[in-house]
């Protein structure tokens, strides 16, 4: 970087211009045992070698531990009561639709990255999913793109063209572990040619939704991200590693699927009558959970007493708590405005969906794994440097991550 301030302000925290490349990496769905699995096989040395050279933490994602709301926590620095996006899917209360939350208009925070780009830095980013792209890339002068249409990439759209013959893969099935490799190799192809100051590269958790810690197809696609975070370290590039969630097994000791299909239960619960649940996991890409994770929030009518249904829904085998709107928005930091009057979190074993017949689990190949909950919430922050600085007894969130990296890492010029 050239020419830019020292410290650059986002969201009431200062970031330290980078002196050489910083990548920051969200591995999808990534709970910590992953790694710990994969370099116990042998099949992670890089990993193995950036552990012990660097630093390795745990810490808290935000709640719902889902997708998008962690992805736009890592990117602004702060938690969705200040950038506003809390789930994948919800009510939009303003014109009466369940709506996705992909649209910028939803976001209420500057990121990071587009800030960065403002002061002049070189900004990359690679996403697996295009639903993140146009919020990862809001405001940002560079390069962004996703992996799912990397093919329509153009240098109007996304700062870069011919992104397919750069990375030298065919855009890979969004239902495959070929998307999150296209992440990794598009990453080291830009280290290369355009050696961004700072990159955010986001991958997909569909090998996660399939496979458990330790499994052959756990350990496959550690040791392919493996492989290119090596190249990454190699090119000189500072790497800090989290995820935006964990990953459980959400079955019984069969491998039968644990639901509680709460709007079945409302319906039948006197008083609820007209309740309408609202599920922030829905997306597009509903095969590997079929739309079923661990929160919902509810929205009652007026006349429903909010009490009565959660004292009733605490009851019930599997749920783990009960907030009203006020309680939730608090404990989890979220924006009041827009969860529902009630939030549901189901256990580490149990998903929530809304009546059985709405859920199409044909896509199932394997027994459910999902998130969304508490039990979801512990991800790793781990870095190939070694950190300075770190207050004692810190809490540490996923979205420390650019703080981290960019505040808590030795300066040294490459």
């Amino acid at each position: 970087m050239t020419h830019n301030p020292s410290i650059v302000l986002v969201n009431g925290r200062g970031y330290k211009s980078p002196q050489q490349p910083v990548v920051v990496v969200c591995v999808d769905g990534c709970e910590p045992d992953y790694i710990t699995q994969a370099i116990q096989a042998g099949v992670a040395p890089y990993l193995k070698r950036m552990l012990a050279m660097g630093s390795s933490l745990v810490g808290d994602c935000v709640v719902p531990s889902f997708t998008n709301p962690n992805n736009l926590s890592i990117v602004t620095g702060v938690p969705p009561s200040v950038h506003g996006i809390c789930g994948n899917y919800f009510l939009d209360t303003s014109v009466g639709k369940e709506v996705m939350m992909n649209d910028p208009s939803y976001l209420r925070a500057g990121t990071i990255l587009a800030a960065f780009s403002a002061a002049g830095a070189k900004v990359a980013v690679v996403t697996a999913k295009d639903k993140l792209r146009t919020l990862l890339g809001h405001q940002m002068k560079g390069i962004c793109f996703s992996a799912e249409k990397a093919d329509q990439a153009t240098l109007a759209n996304g700062g870069i063209d011919h992104v397919v013959e750069l990375v030298g893969k065919p855009v890979p099935s969004v239902y495959s572990a070929d998307l999150s490799e296209f992440v990794f190799a598009a990453g080291v192809k830009l280290m290369q040619t355009h050696r961004p100051d700072l990159m955010y590269l986001s991958t997909t958790d569909y090998v996660q939704h399939k496979c458990a810690p330790g499994t052959q197809g756990a350990n496959d696609f550690y040791a392919m991200m493996d492989g290119y975070l090596a190249q990454l370290d190699q090119l000189g590039a500072v790497i800090a590693l989290t995820a935006d969630h964990g990953m459980s097994p959400k079955t019984d000791a069969a491998g039968k699927p644990r639901i509680v299909f709460l709007q079945e239960v409302l319906d039948g619960l006197a008083g609820a009558q007209g309740s309408r649940v609202i599920l922030p996991i829905t997306d597009p890409y509903v095969v590997h959970h079929g739309a079923l994770g661990s929160f919902a929030t509810v929205y009652l009518d007026a006349a429903t007493s909010a009490s009565q249904v959660a004292e009733a829904l605490r009851t019930i085998d599997g749920i783990e708590a009960v907030l009203t709107r006020s309680e939730a928005a608090q404990r989890f930091e979220l924006p009041a405005d827009r969860i529902g009057d009630l939030v549901v979190v189901s256990d580490h074993l149990t998903v929530i969906g809304t009546r059985a017949s709405e859920h199409d689990l044909s896509g199932l190949t394997v027994p459910l794994r999902s998130h969304g909950g508490l039990s979801e919430q512990k991800v790793p922050l781990i870095f190939n440097r070694q950190l300075q600085g770190l207050m004692a007894g810190r809490r540490l969130r996923n979205f420390d991550t650019f703080d981290l990296a960019l505040n808590h890492v030795p300066a040294t010029l490459s």
